[in-house]
């Protein structure tokens, strides 16, 4: 036990060392802050923040923060080992890992953690794609139970759709804004022929229909990863094997490819998570770049953003998987190999615009 004259002399030392710490901190008008593309070029997007862990989204009270200044502990918090999906609504960031065996809600606004699937009913075993539909509900695509778990955006289990013998790997799931149909993208594998999109109706849980079959051609798929509803209402879907982008209308038919296999930008050498703003733009995570592409609707290349690197760091990725954009335009792109999810924002956001801010910060 702490006596009050020592608490009262340790306070204040501790005031004083926080003092010269800011003292001594480098300004943050001098901290280099990745920006895309790199100057000259006019600043398209900026890294603005990292989420490993409930510590970066919770409020530290004040009390905590002395425990720890008298005790030498380290703030620790529940992190991530295996995520993959992402998915954003309102400034609350879910986050899948397929390891936990969980969803990670990370709300900003709310400075509050929860997690999702963790108890029955709604006991997640492989948590893979998830989405958000206009309300805030949260759809799972669980690998392991082959179905799709439906949520309420606090995280409370409504129900689940499909049977496991529609599906041979399903991996990845958008879902309309309304929340009528769900699309779930099953990668199927080498003796497979289920290279597909089902779509579920969320009203009854029946499969209304499939998109695509197996193969190379236009309207064919070959180990799908991901797909995203845009804003022309059109399905693009991650054609992981053909090293494209397929656009398919909600009811099959198909619109129009692009990408190809290669090295250089523009191209794809392993494509996984997509997403999409409300100007029609294309976000495409490629796991062997360590980054995401930006096109436009047409699939011509805007900007490349992030950098594979060995060592973590602000915008630097080794295995991206999912991606998710906000109604803000901000892009989450998650990393499995650093358990991580990198905070992107555009330029034409200020930092204290959108839902991605803490309420205190505004006040």
């Amino acid at each position: 036990m702490i006596s009050a004259p020592l608490k009262l002399i340790l306070c204040a030392i501790f005031v004083s060392l926080m003092a010269g710490c800011a003292g001594s901190t480098q300004d943050m008008a001098d901290v280099i802050i990745p920006v895309f593309p790199e100057p000259p070029d006019e600043p398209r997007f900026y890294y603005e923040r990292t989420i490993a862990s409930s510590v970066d989204v919770e409020i530290e009270s004040r009390e905590s923060v002395f425990e720890r200044f008298v005790t030498g502990s380290q703030r620790v918090g529940i992190g991530m080992i295996k995520p993959f999906g992402v998915a954003v609504h309102q400034g609350r960031v879910f986050v899948s890992d397929s390891i936990s065996r969980q969803v990670f809600a990370f709300d900003v606004p709310e400075a509050r953690f929860f997690e999702i699937g963790i108890r029955a009913p709604g006991q997640l075993a492989k948590p893979m794609g998830v989405d958000v539909d206009a309300a805030g509900n949260l759809y799972v695509c669980d690998a392991t139970h082959k179905q799709v778990f439906m949520y309420d955006r606090d995280g409370h289990f409504l129900k689940r759709f499909g049977e496991p013998a529609m599906f041979d790997r399903p991996a990845g799931l958008t879902v309309d804004p309304a929340g009528q149909r769900i699309f779930v993208v099953d990668t199927g594998g080498v003796a497979s022929d289920r290279h597909q999109v089902s779509v579920l109706d969320t009203a009854t849980g029946n499969l209304l229909r499939t998109i695509a079959r197996r193969g190379d051609q236009d309207g064919e798929l070959n180990l799908p990863r991901d797909a995203r509803i845009a804003g022309d209402g059109n399905l693009y879907i991650v054609d992981g094997g053909n090293f494209r982008v397929q656009v398919f209308t909600q009811q099959g038919e198909f619109v129009r490819s692009f990408g190809e296999v290669g090295r250089r930008s523009g191209q794809f050498s392993r494509p996984k998570g997509i997403g999409a703003d409300r100007d029609g733009n294309i976000y495409v995570a490629d796991t062997a770049f360590g980054n995401f592409q930006i096109f436009d609707p047409q699939g011509r290349l805007l900007l490349a953003v992030g950098n594979r690197d060995s060592n973590n760091g602000p915008a630097s990725f080794m295995l991206p998987a999912g991606l998710a954009v906000d109604e803000d335009g901000r892009v989450y792109l998650v990393d499995q190999y650093f358990r991580k999810v990198d905070v992107f924002r555009p330029a034409s956001l200020a930092v204290d615009e959108g839902w991605l801010v803490h309420r205190e910060k505004l006040e």
